[in-house]
C-alpha cells in the first residue's frame, strides 16, 4: 500500500452534541492557504441532510471547527443534501465543486437516476466561509466526482466530472458556462480485466497535482465487490485528454475497522490530495462515517505512476 496512514485512528468524528453533523463527518476537501489547513466537511446529522462545514487547523491533524454549517440546502434542487465538497484556490479566491441532490428535477427529458435532481455545482467564496453559488456543470444526468484543475489549462478553466462509469473533462472561458462540445471522454473502467480494481466504476479524488511530468490524479474505483480503492493516473499538462499512464495497482483500500465498517461498508473515498513540503496529503471519508488522514512522498506517487504496471 503505497499510501500510509498517519494514525489507526480517524483524526476528524462526528461532533455528538450537534443537531446536524453528530451522524457523520466525511468526503472532505482540504487546502493549505498562507499557513493554514482549511477543510471543508460533509455531515449528516439528526434529518440525515447532508451540509459542508469548516474546520481550520496549524498542523492538518487537530481540528477547530466552526459550529454552524457554510453550505446548506437553499431551494428544491439541494433540498435533500449537499455533497462530497473540493476546493481550489483559483484566481485568488476559493472555488468549490459539490454535489447538490434536490427533490426538484433540473434538465430536459427524464431524470436518469431515480429521486429526482442531481446538480455538479460550482460555488466560489473570498473567505472560505461565504460562498456564492455559480451553477451547475451539467443538468439532467447522474453527474458527480466533479473538480477543478487548480489552474488554467491553455487560457481556459478545466474541470473533470463523471459521467458514469466514465471520467469526462470539460473546458470553459468562464465558471458559469460549460458546452457540452467542449466536454471530452478521457478513461473509464477495465470492465474486460477480471482482476481489475476498478473494473465497474472510477471516479477523480482531489485536485489534479501538477508536475514536471504530467498532471498526477488520484482516483477511486470499485469492481464487483464494491470495495472502495484509490489509484494513480498522469495525463498530459498541455493536452489532459491525453493519459500517460495509468498503473493497473491500487495505491489504497480499507482495512482499518472504522473503514471496513460505518454507515456504508468498505469504503474509503476522497476529495483532496494537497501537497505541502513534498508530501501528498490524502483526507479521506472511512465507512461515510469519520475522516481519516493518509500521507505519501509526491516524488515516491509520480515514480509510481510512471513506473508500475
Amino acid at each position: 500500500m503505497l499510501l500510509q496512514r498517519v494514525s489507526a485512528q480517524p483524526i476528524f468524528s462526528p461532533d455528538l452534541a450537534s443537531d446536524w453533523e453528530c451522524y457523520n463527518v466525511f468526503n472532505p476537501a482540504v487546502v493549505y492557504h498562507n499557513g493554514l489547513w482549511r477543510m471543508w466537511y460533509r455531515a449528516q446529522g439528526l434529518d440525515w441532510i447532508s451540509r459542508i462545514g469548516y474546520a481550520v487547523s496549524a498542523d492538518g491533524r487537530r481540528w477547530n471547527r466552526l459550529r454552524q454549517p457554510v453550505l446548506e440546502p437553499a431551494d428544491a434542487t439541494d433540498s435533500r443534501g449537499v455533497e462530497d465538497p473540493r476546493v481550489v484556490w483559483l484566481d485568488g479566491r476559493f472555488v468549490m465543486t459539490y454535489t447538490a441532490y434536490g427533490r426538484q428535477f433540473s434538465g430536459e427529458g427524464a431524470p436518469t437516476h431515480s429521486g429526482g435532481g442531481i446538480l455538479p455545482m460550482v460555488a466560489v467564496s473570498e473567505n472560505g466561509v461565504t460562498w456564492q453559488r455559480l451553477g451547475p456543470i451539467v443538468r439532467g444526468e447522474d453527474n458527480k466526482d466533479h473538480v477543478l484543475f487548480p489552474r488554467q489549462v491553455n487560457g481556459r478553466y478545466a474541470a473533470l466530472h463523471r459521467r458514469w462509469p466514465n471520467v469526462w473533462i470539460a473546458y470553459a472561458d468562464d465558471l458559469h458556462t460549460w458546452r457540452e462540445t467542449d466536454m471530452a471522454r478521457m478513461y473509464g473502467p477495465r470492465p474486460d480485466d477480471p482482476d481489475a480494481w476498478d473494473s465497474k466504476s472510477v471516479g477523480s479524488n482531489g485536485a489534479p497535482i501538477e508536475t514536471d511530468r504530467g498532471w498526477l490524479l488520484i482516483n477511486h474505483g470499485y469492481n464487483d465487490d464494491h470495495v472502495y480503492k484509490f489509484g494513480v493516473v498522469l495525463l498530459d499538462l498541455d493536452d489532459p485528454t491525453r493519459v500517460i499512464a495509468r498503473p493497473k495497482t491500487a495505491v489504497f483500500w480499507p482495512e482499518e475497522l472504522w473503514e471496513l465498517r460505518g454507515d456504508v461498508p468498505n469504503v474509503v473515498f476522497s476529495c483532496a490530495n494537497p501537497v505541502v513540503d513534498g508530501v501528498v496529503h490524502v483526507y479521506y471519508g472511512g465507512g461515510d462515517h469519520v475522516i481519516g488522514l493518509a500521507t505519501c512522498p509526491l516524488a515516491a506517487l509520480l515514480d509510481f505512476a510512471v513506473n508500475a504496471s
